[in-house]
């Protein structure tokens, strides 16, 4: 029988966990792992995720992590050893992901808290940020509107888009991005990740999409993938119509904040306190030497090179894809070390 309580006293690894989507992707991702390089209907890898996925005809633990090695759901552990794993806090209040697009995802939007509500029963919105691991080339994200519009002309655009793909993506902004750019993308911003972007994404702990575009590529959206289940009248009100041109770039486009810099450990704020209280993200690099003592509860996502997690007389050694969790019982007890180099990504929960 799996010791509980040890899993939750130690650094938190999990199983691949792809989660299936209406879109496709997956190369990138699988060239960033070392693994299989196609293109598919799993574009996505959600990391130490406690989250459901809103599939049609979804398991009830689609999109929810399992321990490596041990079978144990994540939901499991935190319902077990929820002090070990999270001290104080009741939730870890994120979901992490890699997210893969090889086409342009549908012109969507995510309920703010108030929301989510008022109409799903939730307590969370969607919130999010993203990360640029990689990316094919002509990549970009679309990013608020281009214009000032009202409800009655975005509706016309969702109508039109039965009949013209074009419709709604052409009311948004493009943005071409590079590996390492940082965007914040505030609840009820309109936005569609583009075709050719590797995409760390740290969110709230919801898959609440608003997504009314008719089409993604060749698949036709049912009302439900559309709308979660709400008229669609009620729906378009998720999405905020102030957030146009320079307006929206400003919310969304983030520079990374200098924190720590010694000769051989650099923390960088990628998301912080001042962008949101939903969550926060740094970026470590350490070269030829050690981090300090890590932060916990978080997650860790390494996104290049090679080292070694170390927790007293345990180590573990780490590289570019893999990712853990850090429970709140190993607070100030690990440390990361690289002869060479190491990134990674510390994804916080909010306050």
């Amino acid at each position: 029988m799996t010791d509980l309580k040890k899993l939750a006293s130690e650094p938190i690894f999990f199983e691949p966990n792809r989660v299936f989507r209406i879109y496709t992707g997956g190369k990138l991702l699988g060239d960033f792992l070392g693994k299989p390089s196609i293109d598919g209907n799993l574009p996505e890898e959600w990391i130490a995720s406690s989250v459901a996925a809103l599939n049609k005809d979804a398991k009830p633990t689609d999109g929810i992590s399992v321990i490596k090695g041990t079978g144990v759901l994540l939901t499991d552990l935190l319902a077990a050893e929820k002090e070990l794993v999270l001290g104080a806090r009741d939730e870890l209040g994120m979901l992490i992901k890699y997210l893969c697009s090889a086409i342009r995802l549908p012109v969507q939007s995510h309920p703010d808290r108030a929301f989510s509500r008022q109409y799903f029963n939730s307590g969370y919105g969607k919130t999010e940020s993203w990360t640029v691991l990689d990316i094919r080339p002509g990549a970009g994200v679309y990013f608020g509107f281009n214009r000032q519009l009202t409800k009655a002309q975005f509706a016309q655009a969702v109508e039109d888009s039965l009949h013209n793909k074009d419709a709604m993506p052409e009311l948004l902004q493009f943005v071409p991005v590079q590996k390492g750019d940082v965007f914040l993308v505030p609840a009820m911003v309109a936005h569609a990740i583009g075709a050719g972007c590797l995409i760390l994404e740290v969110q709230e702990p919801t898959d609440f999409t608003i997504q009314p575009e008719a089409w993604c590529a060749d698949y036709q959206l049912n009302d439900f993938e559309k709308y979660l289940g709400l008229e669609p009248d009620i729906a378009l009100d998720c999405f905020d119509f102030s957030a146009h041109g320079e307006r929206a770039l400003q919310l969304g486009k983030k520079t990374p904040q200098p924190v720590i810099t010694t000769d051989c450990w650099r923390v960088e704020s990628l998301i912080g306190p001042a962008d949101t209280d939903c969550f926060a993200q740094n970026r470590h690099t350490v070269t030829n030497g050690s981090s300090g003592e890590l932060t916990a509860p978080s997650v860790i996502v390494v996104t290049e090179g090679t080292g070694t997690l170390h927790m007293g007389e345990q180590s573990w050694v780490i590289a570019q894809g893999d990712y853990f969790m850090l429970p709140h019982s190993v607070a100030g007890k690990c440390t990361v070390h690289s002869d060479a180099m190491i990134e990674f990504a510390e994804c916080l929960p909010g306050k």
